[in-house]
């Protein structure tokens, strides 16, 4: 059970992404980076440490991610006008543009992943995913 567990949970992250980046990079947008956008259509300019703590990861991986869509043309990084050890992040034209194409696309690709399953199985699924999540929050070793 151990393995067969780990060896799912692992095979379906690795899936997911590939699976994600297939439909998400016609637009110029990786896996994972669509959550960025996601809360910048939200609130605009926070920083990376402010996305990271609300996407549930660690600041560089959101620094990382940001450079890239940097370099995409997704968003733009400035100073923080009133400390300047803060970078804020901020979308760019392009980066609007998306929010009336991404959901869409990303609603067609969660169909996708979850065919054969009823609405039942699927808040089942949301359901247990959520559950093992929590039981690692904090277990960071």
């Amino acid at each position: 059970m151990i393995d067969e567990f780990l060896t799912e949970i692992v095979g379906l992250r690795r899936a997911v992404k590939m699976f994600l980046d297939d439909r998400l990079l016609p637009y110029g947008v990786y896996g994972g980076q669509q959550l960025i956008l996601e809360y910048l259509w939200r609130e605009d300019g926070l920083t990376p440490g402010e996305l990271a703590r609300r996407m549930g990861v660690e600041t560089p991986t959101i620094t990382r991610a940001a450079q890239r869509m940097e370099l995409a043309g997704l968003v733009r990084r400035l100073p923080d006008p009133e400390d300047a050890r803060l970078v804020r992040i901020f979308l760019r034209e392009r980066g609007r543009e998306l929010q009336a194409l991404l959901p869409a696309v990303l609603g067609t690709a969660v169909d996708e992943m979850l065919e054969g399953l009823s609405a039942e199985e699927r808040a089942e699924l949301v359901r247990l995913l959520a559950h093992v999540r929590r039981n690692l929050a904090g277990k960071k070793s």
